[in-house]
């Protein structure tokens, strides 16, 4: 109870710099992100390249600075398709100058499949990011789908979601105020 009243207090306060403090995971679980694992020794993430539609070359590390929610997705899985507009909705309303979501669409997934994913369930604010060898997603230890990595402003992988969670909700959107205080 006291954990709760905590978060809300801080999501009151938009959870700024003068009233946050470490990444509170345990309230983020206990108010429903039960299936978030913060990582005890944070440590860099991958720098292998993933690849947009166009051919364009891109790196995590091009968000250095920034806090980012990567999220490895495909057409072909249910749960990425509940998750995908939670996601879009997150980047709408945080997405900016300190934060950004970043959904890579690992393994086979054709350009035009991607097209009418985007479509049917309506994402507009997402960018379209491939990883089709699965480098990048062996290279982070990914084995099911959907999976979403914390990552901070200095490129540490801090947490990790194992499938899909709503990333609308107050507990998600606190986290993320909170690694944008740290």
């Amino acid at each position: 109870m006291l954990r709760s009243a905590l978060l809300y207090t801080a999501l009151l306060f938009g959870a700024n710099a003068a009233f946050a403090g470490p990444v509170d995971w345990q309230a983020a679980k206990d108010e429903g992100l039960v299936k978030l694992v913060p990582i005890e020794e944070p440590g860099p993430v991958s720098d292998i390249e993933y690849t947009d539609p166009d051919g364009g070359t891109h790196r995590l590390a091009d968000h250095k600075g920034k806090v980012v929610l990567l999220n490895f997705w495909a057409t072909w899985c249910a749960p990425c398709r509940e998750e995908m507009p939670s996601l879009d909705a997150l980047q709408s309303e945080m997405g900016g100058e300190d934060f950004t979501v970043v959904p890579i669409a690992t393994g086979r997934n054709a350009p035009e499949k991607i097209d009418k994913f985007y479509e049917e369930t309506g994402l507009k604010n997402l960018p379209v990011l491939l990883d089709p060898r699965q480098q990048l997603a062996r290279g982070m230890g990914v084995v099911g789908l959907p999976v979403t990595v914390l990552i901070d402003r200095d490129g540490n992988e801090v947490a990790r979601l194992l499938g899909e969670a709503d990333w609308t909700s107050e507990p998600a959107k606190a986290v993320i105020r909170q690694l944008l205080a740290d």
